[in-house]
C-alpha cells in the first residue's frame, strides 16, 4: 500500500488559488475529485497528520499514489469542474448522490400527431412532456386510470394503434370511453391534442380553470334538460376532484420548490427530496450515500453543497435535448431550493443554479410557516428512510466485509480482493463459444465493467475446448489492461496529466481473477498471466461439482485445492461472482445461437439482406410460422416480392410453394395434427 509521504508535494509547490485536486491509485484511477478555495491549505491537511484523519479518508490517502491540482479563476468555476470530473471519473471515495433505481415519469409525446400518455424512464427527449418523478410505476397507471375518464387521450403504443387503425376497431379502452379512439377517426388529431393539452394543464396546476369550465357545462346541459350529459360531466368533476385530493395542497401561495432534508450518522446520511411544483407535492425522491468521515466533508453544510451539484447537474443533463419545449412544470432547476442549512459558498451555488435554470433560483432555509413545516415532515421522512436502510443493509454490509476479509486469509493474499474479476464459458457441445467477464468491486457488482466476448476458432471446426477459451480470454483481457496502461502513461509523458483524458476502465488489474473450472482452467489462466509479465494478480478457480477452490500449480507438483468452511461468507461471495458470471455468458450464448439459427435458414436466398430477413421473422414471429404461410402472405411484407418469396420457402424445405398458397387453412391445420398425433 503506497505511503503518503512518497508523493507528497513540495512545500511551496501548491498554489494558494482555488482550484480542484485529483488523487489517483497507483494504476493512475482517480479515486478522489475535491475543490478548495485554497488548494494549498487544502491538500496540506491531508498529509499533515495522517493518524489523526478519518477512517474513510485515511484508507483514501493511503491508496493514492498522486495527487493533481487545477487552478482556477472562481468558485464557480471550480463548482463546475469538479462536478464535471466526478461525472467522467466516477471516484470510489466521493459522497455519490444516485438513485437506487430509476424514478419513472409520465410523459407526453406532443411531437407526435396523435400525442400518447405513457409511463417512461431515461434521459429527456424534445418535444415531449414530463411530469413527475413517481415513486413508484404503478403510481403514474393509477393517475392515469383516474384522469383518463375525464381526459380520454391515447395510451397505447404505436403499433397497437397502428393495428387497430388498419382493422378499424377501437380497443378496450374505447369502448369502455377511456381513450377516444383517434385511431379509427372517433376524433380529429386537433380535438385530441386539445384533451391532451387539458390534460398537461391539470397536472401542471390549472385545475380551477378546468373544473370551473366543466361546472358551467354542466349547469348549461341541465338548463338545456341533457340531463345524461350533465350526469357525466359531474362525474368527471367528482374524478378531478379525487385526483385533487391525492396531491394536496402543500404551499398555499403555488411556490415551485424542491425541499432537501437530511439524516445521518457518523458513517451514513439518508437524503428525502420532495418536489413541490404548483403548491402541491409533485414527486419524491431519497438516497443513502456513505459519508467520508473528515470532519469538513461530513458537516451538514458540505452534504448541501454536494446534492446541489451532482443532483441538478445530473437533472440538466437529462433535459438537456428537450430544454426548447420546458416551461415551469418540467423545468429539472424550480425556483426555490429549501435545504436545512447553508453552505459557505451558497452565493457561487445560487449563480451556477441560475445558469441552469436561466432565470432567477433562490436557495435558503425556511424560518417560518408552511415551508418549515413541509421541511420538518420532509426531515422526518429522511430520518424513517435511514432507520429502515440500517435495519435492512446493516446485515449486508458487514457480511460483503467479512467475505473479503475471510477470502484474504484463507488464500493468503496481501490485500482484501476489492475488486474481483470473473470468467465463464458458454457453449452447446463446443459450438457457438461464448466467455463473460463481471466485475465485483467492494463485494457488489460493478455492471458498467462486465464484458463479453465471442471466442475465435483456432482449430477451424467450429469447436473449442474450455481451456483454450479460458486461455483466450486472459490475454484479450490482459492484454487490453497492458494497453490501456501504456496508452495512460504514454499521455502522461507527452502532455502530463490531462483531465480531458478517457478513464481507462482496464488499465489496472483486479486484485482476484476467478476462472469457473479446476486445476486445468486456472493452471491456463496463470500461464498466460506469467507469460504477460503480469505478477501482481491473484488466480483462483470455482469448480461447481464441490464448490472447492483451486490454485494454480507453478512447481509442477501436482495442486491441491483450497477448502473454505460451508457457511463461509468468503465462499458464499465466490459463489456469487461465479453465478453472476454464469448468468451473464448464458445470455449472451442464447442471443447469439438465435440469431445464428435465424439466419442460417434463410442465409442462402439470394436477395434476401439481413433487415429483410429480420422483416420477415418479425412478422410471422418464428421460422416454423413463416413456412407454413403462403407466396401471397409473404409478399405483404414491405419488400419481398413474389420471386423471393418462393426462393424463401424452398430454403425451408417446401416442395411447391405454389401449393402451399393454395392449400386451404383448414387443411393446413388437419395435417399438422395429423403429424402431431403420429
Amino acid at each position: 500500500m503506497p505511503d503518503p509521504a512518497t508523493y507528497r508535494p513540495a512545500p511551496g509547490s501548491i498554489p494558494v488559488q482555488p482550484g480542484v485536486y485529483r488523487f489517483r491509485d497507483p494504476h493512475g484511477r482517480v479515486i478522489y475529485v475535491g475543490k478548495a478555495k485554497s488548494l494549498r491549505s487544502r491538500l496540506n491537511s491531508y498529509f499533515a497528520d495522517i493518524g489523526g484523519l478519518a477512517p474513510r479518508t485515511r484508507q483514501m490517502v493511503s491508496t493514492a499514489a498522486a495527487v493533481e491540482w487545477t487552478v482556477v479563476n472562481t468558485e464557480v468555476e471550480a463548482l463546475q469542474l469538479e462536478y464535471n470530473w466526478i461525472k467522467e471519473f466516477d471516484p470510489r471515495f466521493n459522497i455519490r448522490y444516485r438513485d437506487d433505481k430509476s424514478y419513472p415519469v409520465l410523459a407526453v409525446t406532443l411531437n407526435e400527431e396523435y400525442p400518447r400518455l405513457m409511463v417512461y424512464r431515461g434521459p429527456r427527449r424534445k418535444g415531449v412532456r414530463y411530469f413527475g418523478p413517481y415513486s413508484h410505476a404503478w403510481a403514474i397507471r393509477e393517475t392515469l386510470d383516474l384522469l383518463t375518464r375525464v381526459f380520454p387521450a391515447r395510451t397505447c403504443s404505436a403499433g397497437v394503434f397502428k393495428r387497430h387503425t388498419q382493422i378499424d376497431r377501437p380497443c378496450l379502452l374505447g369502448y369502455i370511453d377511456k381513450c377516444s379512439a383517434p385511431c379509427i377517426g372517433r376524433v380529429s388529431a386537433q380535438e385530441h391534442r386539445r384533451i391532451v393539452l387539458d390534460f398537461c394543464d391539470f397536472l401542471a396546476g390549472k385545475t380551477d380553470r378546468l373544473v370551473r369550465e366543466m361546472e358551467q357545462q354542466m349547469s348549461a346541459a341541465a338548463a338545456d334538460l341533457d340531463f345524461e350529459r350533465a350526469a357525466r360531466l359531474r362525474d368527471d368533476i367528482s374524478a378531478l376532484r379525487r385526483a385533487l385530493e391525492k396531491q394536496a395542497v402543500v404551499l398555499g401561495d403555488g411556490t415551485d420548490a424542491d425541499v432537501v432534508a437530511f439524516a445521518d450518522d457518523a458513517l451514513e446520511a439518508a437524503v428525502q427530496v420532495f418536489h413541490v411544483r404548483g403548491g402541491r407535492v409533485r414527486g419524491q425522491r431519497g438516497w443513502i450515500i456513505e459519508k467520508s468521515g473528515e470532519p469538513g466533508e461530513s458537516t451538514p453544510e458540505y452534504l448541501v453543497e454536494q446534492f446541489v451539484t451532482q443532483f441538478y447537474g445530473d437533472q440538466a443533463e437529462l433535459t438537456a435535448a428537450g430544454a426548447a419545449g420546458m416551461d415551469e412544470a418540467t423545468n429539472p432547476v424550480p425556483r426555490q431550493v429549501l435545504v436545512p442549512v447553508l453552505p459557505g459558498n451558497s452565493e457561487e451555488l445560487e449563480t451556477w443554479l441560475c445558469r441552469l435554470r436561466g432565470s432567477r433560483v433562490s436557495l435558503r432555509v425556511p424560518q417560518r410557516g408552511d415551508k418549515r413545516a413541509l421541511a420538518e415532515t420532509v426531515r422526518r421522512n429522511a430520518q424513517d428512510a435511514l432507520a429502515q436502510h440500517k435495519l435492512k443493509r446493516a446485515g449486508d454490509f458487514t457480511a460483503r466485509s467479512a467475505a473479503l476479509q475471510s477470502i484474504q486469509e484463507t488464500l493468503g493474499l496481501e490485500d482484501a480482493p476489492l475488486r474481483i474479476e470473473c470468467v465463464d464459458i458458454s457453449h452447446v457441445q463446443g459450438t457457438d463459444v461464448v466467455a463473460s467477464l463481471v466485475v465485483f468491486e467492494d463485494g457488489l457488482p460493478r455492471k458498467s465493467d462486465y464484458r463479453h466476448y465471442a471466442i475465435r476458432d483456432a482449430a477451424g471446426d467450429g469447436r473449442s475446448d474450455d481451456v483454450a477459451s479460458i486461455a483466450e480470454v486472459t490475454r484479450r483481457r490482459f492484454h487490453r489492461h497492458l494497453r490501456d496502461a501504456q496508452e495512460r502513461v504514454d499521455d502522461q509523458q507527452e502532455d502530463g496529466p490531462r483531465a480531458s483524458a478517457r478513464p481507462h476502465r482496464f488499465a489496472y488489474p483486479p486484485n482476484l481473477f476467478v476462472v469457473d473450472g479446476g486445476a486445468p482452467q486456472v493452471n491456463a489462466a496463470a500461464a498466460v498471466l506469467e507469460e504477460l509479465g503480469i505478477t501482481d494478480v491473484a488466480v483462483i478457480g470455482l469448480a461447481k461439482r464441490l464448490e472447492e477452490v483451486w490454485v494454480p500449480s507453478y512447481d509442477g507438483t501436482p495442486p491441491e485445492p483450497v477448502i473454505f468452511s460451508r457457511n463461509s461468507d468468503g465462499l458464499y461471495l465466490l459463489q456469487r461472482v461465479r453465478d453472476e458470471a454464469h448468468r451473464f455468458a448464458i445470455t449472451y450464448h442464447r442471443s447469439k445461437r438465435s440469431k445464428r439459427m435465424t439466419a442460417s435458414a434463410l442465409d442462402s436466398v439470394r436477395g434476401l439482406g439481413q433487415h429483410r430477413r429480420k422483416a420477415l421473422v418479425t412478422h410471422f414471429g418464428s421460422l416454423a410460422r413463416l413456412k407454413q404461410a403462403s407466396v401471397e402472405e409473404i409478399t405483404a411484407v414491405p419488400g419481398i416480392g413474389a420471386t423471393t418469396a418462393r426462393a424463401v420457402l424452398e430454403a425451408l424445405g417446401v416442395a411447391d410453394p405454389e401449393t402451399v398458397s393454395e392449400a386451404p387453412a383448414a387443411d393446413i391445420g388437419n395435417d399438422q395434427d395429423s403429424r402431431a398425433s403420429g
